[in-house]
């Protein structure tokens, strides 16, 4: 799964960007309250992060865009130092417990912000950085009928008159990238150009204005001709110079754990847990194949089970029917309060989302008021592939893998939680979050609803549960190995294969994820975190505990580390995995 379109992404520890320094804060917060501190914040970060403001429903800023030159990262750096140190000295005792659970959710996200700016510096290494930018503007405009379409293509237009500054930052600033970094970025812009020239096009056909119609076909024509000015630029500038490391380093892993999931465990510690769950899984597969038909090999099972997918014209619909029979099974059996009976739509993957995600949620951001539609995208095989591809890519949506990216994604997922974060009463937890909580609560919900009895206890069903998860642990240990070096990008693909069970199609496509993500252990280490953590709560509450509690407990706390939410609910931080 992929929620990289959802505001809340948009907002999480490891994108946090402060403003500029126009109208910052005075260093003497000890004489105000921390309440309007954060307003003040969040006005400035917005300011200069209008992407995210429209995600999140904050829609002054809709008709301006990220600025990206490297005069606007050395501001972001110099007051990201500022805010850390500004937040981090506001004294805790003017602060209720919740509001230092707050501070310490800023000051960890503005450490991450440095990090990525100083350490990392995708700004500088990856292509794809500027063109998916521009695009995820644009997409969050049209996506939603937040006002009416005449004032969002004014919104669009505005944007889209940046695309040449956009790039022209971008043949400032990058300089020595990564090969696979380069080609991820020219793979997705088939799919962008693409995107502007029929996506965002048919969102404003009906525009009857006749002057701010062709204001919009002037202005979206000639960013189409600044995008493929761009390939142009990667394939004979960039690529033949990328030779840069996309690995990130024993030691920029652990501070981006720390600093975005709040996660100090040793990496060789990480490690042996991951592989431990790892071999768990995989014996747990081969146990379940053997009730499926115990008369047939693992293998036989494996391949048979592999082969039991819709059409890819059918995909869609197969979502779809699932949808309502997963929200009625939340209710019946108590699982998890349903904050509403609305269901997703469920809508083909955006051209420019493609490459690197077989589905995704995009939700509503917490403060949007008017277009409230959610959209459960997923990833249909290209009309052009060659059949051998298109049937190994659906070899990811088997009936009983389907069944389960539903309840990832949807219920009691992604969906439910993020709807969820509308009545969280705190502003930073509604914006700030962490995947190993996001990727995790959805990622623990598969595994918990089949214990439930979701699916009469099919064992089809679990053995699909238990390749999402296999796929997971594969993750896991490819990102550490991989970003430490100790794993080619090949002997990734292999292990994917060869451990995680997946196609080589599968396989490429998802280490070639790992290269631009290299934390996406959050999946397997959020969901073992939210399993431990149900088993502390069990252990205060002894008779008391109600699944349904623990999990809108869990839920009310917005999507912070889980060192936070065990805080909360145990009273105490310590975890032991």
């Amino acid at each position: 799964m992929n929620i990289f379109t959802n505001a809340l992404v948009l907002l999480s520890l490891a994108f946090a960007v402060v403003p500029r320094s126009e109208g910052a804060p005075t260093s003497k917060f000890t004489q105000s309250k921390f309440t309007p501190m954060i307003d003040t914040y969040f006005n400035g970060y917005f300011a200069h992060n209008p992407t995210a403001a429209t995600a999140a429903g904050f829609h002054q800023y809709d008709n301006q865009i990220e600025d990206y030159s490297k005069s606007e990262v050395a501001r972001q750096i110099e007051f990201a130092d500022q805010w850390l140190r500004k937040i981090e000295s506001f004294p805790d005792k003017d602060l209720t417990s919740d509001e230092k659970n707050d501070k310490e959710l800023l000051v960890s996200g503005l450490k991450a912000s440095l990090l990525e700016l100083v350490n990392v510096k995708s700004w500088e290494k990856n292509p794809d950085h500027y063109s998916s930018g521009l695009s995820s503007s644009i997409f969050g405009i049209i996506s939603r009928n937040f006002a009416s379409p005449e004032e969002r293509v004014k919104s669009v237009i505005a944007r889209e008159k940046k695309a040449p500054a956009i790039f022209a930052a971008a043949r400032e600033n990058l300089k020595n990238p990564p090969q696979i970094f380069t080609e991820i970025a020219m793979e997705q812009l088939p799919g962008i150009v693409s995107f502007f020239q029929n996506d965002v096009v048919q969102a404003f056909n009906g525009i009857k204005d006749e002057k701010l119609a062709h204001e919009f076909k002037v202005v979206n024509d000639a960013a189409i001709l600044e995008l493929k000015r761009y390939a142009l630029f990667l394939r004979d500038e960039i690529l033949p110079r990328s030779h840069g490391d996309f690995k990130l380093g024993k030691e920029n892993f652990e501070k981006k754990l720390l600093y975005e999931e709040m996660v100090d465990i040793p990496l060789d510690k990480l490690l042996k847990i991951g592989e431990e769950n790892l071999r768990a899984n995989q014996a747990a597969l081969r146990k379940v194949a053997s009730e499926i038909d115990s008369k047939k090999s693992f293998q036989e099972i494996f391949v048979e089970q592999a082969k039991d997918h819709p059409a890819p014209e059918d995909l869609l619909k197969s979502v779809r029917d699932l949808l309502q029979g997963l929200k009625t099974f939340l209710q019946v059996h108590h699982i998890v309060t349903v904050p509403s009976q609305v269901l997703p739509i469920v809508e083909e993957t955006p051209a420019f989302l493609r490459a690197l995600t077989f589905a995704s949620m995009d939700t509503p951001g917490p403060y949007e008021s008017v277009a409230k539609e959610a959209y459960f995208n997923v990833t249909l095989p290209e009309k052009d592939w060659p059949a051998k591809q298109i049937e190994e890519h659906m070899v990811g949506f088997t009936y009983a893998i389907t069944s389960n990216t539903a309840v990832h994604e949807a219920y009691p997922g992604h969906y439910i939680q993020f709807l969820t974060l509308k009545n969280v009463k705190s502003k930073v937890r509604k914006l700030v979050g962490c995947n190993s909580n996001a990727e995790g609560w959805a990622h623990y919900s598969e595994q918990m609803m089949l214990d439930e009895g979701y699916g009469n206890h099919d064992p089809k069903l679990r053995m699909g549960q238990i390749i999402d998860a296999l796929l997971r642990n594969a993750r896991y240990i490819v990102g550490i190995q991989m970003h430490t070096g100790k794993m080619t990008y090949e002997q990734a693909i292999d292990y994917f294969v060869n451990e995680g069970y997946q196609s080589r199609t599968n396989a490429e496509r998802e280490v070639k994820r790992g290269t631009t993500d290299p934390t996406y252990l959050y999946y397997t280490l959020g969901k073992l975190e939210i399993l431990k953590l149900r088993e502390d709560y069990k252990a205060k509450l002894g008779k008391k505990f109600s699944l349904q509690k623990f999990h809108d407990e869990f839920l009310k706390q917005g999507f912070p580390p889980i060192k936070i939410i065990r805080r909360v609910m145990l009273g105490n931080d310590s975890l032991t995995l």
